[in-house]
């Protein structure tokens, strides 16, 4: 091993990198003990997670508190609340239709506004601190399946305009927002939650279309951004963009000088695991340079992930200071979380959602 770190404190630095998810609607024995004594970093909420605000405000409230008893710091807890169809909030939360909509509408930067305005004040109300959001995908035409509706449209001046609405206005409710999917899926021509993805767009296409929304995204100070894992020939012929340096050191961090958190999109999607065991592909991705790894589904595949890492730290060949790197950020964004915990009411929500207990 590279330095004296104690190996328990090397594999609490090491969970502090996982957001995970969990079963159910309530704190489960199993989503304790990742928590309480494993001690990973955050988690994901789905619509299985969700009855309503008053639920999930308890919900986010006993993650918290058993976090920060266990652990000394909070969670990340985050949900994907795009609007339209992927949204995990449902009423009495406010709705709103989709990206693509809101890019249509009238006045797309006021109803980008209110959106973001809206849902992130929402989020915060109920403890939730993290949206995987924006989509800063530029389609070409018509787009992928599982992109339909979800994108601000295939102009990237648009996308980039309603993007940085969104990346600010959330933010400034308290919410980290996470711009994805890096460095663009406006291209793809198959889902890559069912298996391998190759884009094939050449660099300067790519520099021209699918980066631009990012650019912009780190210009207006994006806490996160999501990488996609689609395989870039243009950039790195091998890897996906999870698993490359290519993509995250050269040019997510070269090129567009982003300097927050960077965070994988779930490692049990078909393009990753039709390739990759899910803790192989999680280290390389940590190797690589991702600070936040989601393993959104099989708590079994964290236990190892953070096993593989551990190992591959003890052996040397990823260096310790990777983890450094990477804890610090986790550490300087978590601060920013204890400000809020001290904001919670559950008066407040009970007040703001009437009724919907």
């Amino acid at each position: 091993m590279q330095s004296t770190l104690e190996l328990a404190e090397l594999d609490s630095k090491i969970a502090q990198l996982f957001i995970v998810g969990m079963p159910g609607t309530g704190l489960d024995d199993a989503t304790k003990h990742l928590v309480g004594d494993v001690g990973v970093g955050g988690i994901i909420l789905f619509s299985r997670n969700i009855e309503g605000p008053i639920q999930l405000a308890r919900l986010c409230k006993g993650l918290q508190e058993l976090a920060v008893e266990r652990q000394g710091k909070p969670l990340f807890l985050a949900i994907d609340q795009e609007s339209g169809r992927v949204s995990r909030l449902k009423e009495p939360f406010t709705q709103f239709p989709g990206s693509e909509a809101i890019s249509m509408s009238s006045d797309p930067e006021r109803e980008a506004r209110e959106f973001a305005h809206t849902t992130g004040r929402e989020m915060a109300l109920v403890g939730l601190n993290m949206n995987l959001a924006p989509v800063l995908d530029v389609p070409r035409g018509e787009p992928e399946g599982h992109l339909k509706g979800r994108t601000f449209g295939s102009d990237p001046t648009l996308v980039s305009t309603l993007g940085g609405i969104v990346i600010e206005v959330l933010q400034a409710q308290g919410i980290f927002s996470v711009a994805k999917h890096f460095p663009g899926l406006g291209a793809a021509v198959s889902d890559p939650h069912n298996a391998e993805l190759t884009i094939e767009v050449q660099e300067e296409e790519l520099k021209r279309i699918d980066l631009v929304p990012f650019r912009a995204a780190v210009e207006h100070g994006v806490s996160g951004i999501m990488l996609s894992h689609a395989v870039y020939p243009c950039i790195d012929p091998e890897n996906p963009a999870t698993l490359s340096r290519e993509v995250i050191v050269k040019l997510l961090q070269g090129q567009l000088g982003f300097e927050g958190l960077i965070i994988t999109d779930d490692l049990e999607m078909g393009a990753i695991t039709k390739r990759y065991e899910v803790p192989e592909a999680a280290a390389q991705a940590f190797e690589a340079g991702a600070d936040l790894l989601l393993i959104c589904e099989e708590n079994q595949l964290v236990f190892e992930s953070i096993q593989e890492i551990r190992k591959r730290i003890l052996l040397g060949s990823i260096e310790l200071e990777r983890l450094h790197s990477s804890t610090k950020k986790i550490k300087r964004a978590k601060a920013a979380i204890f400000r809020e915990l001290d904001r919670f009411s559950m008066e407040e929500v009970r007040a703001y959602f009437r009724n919907s207990e």
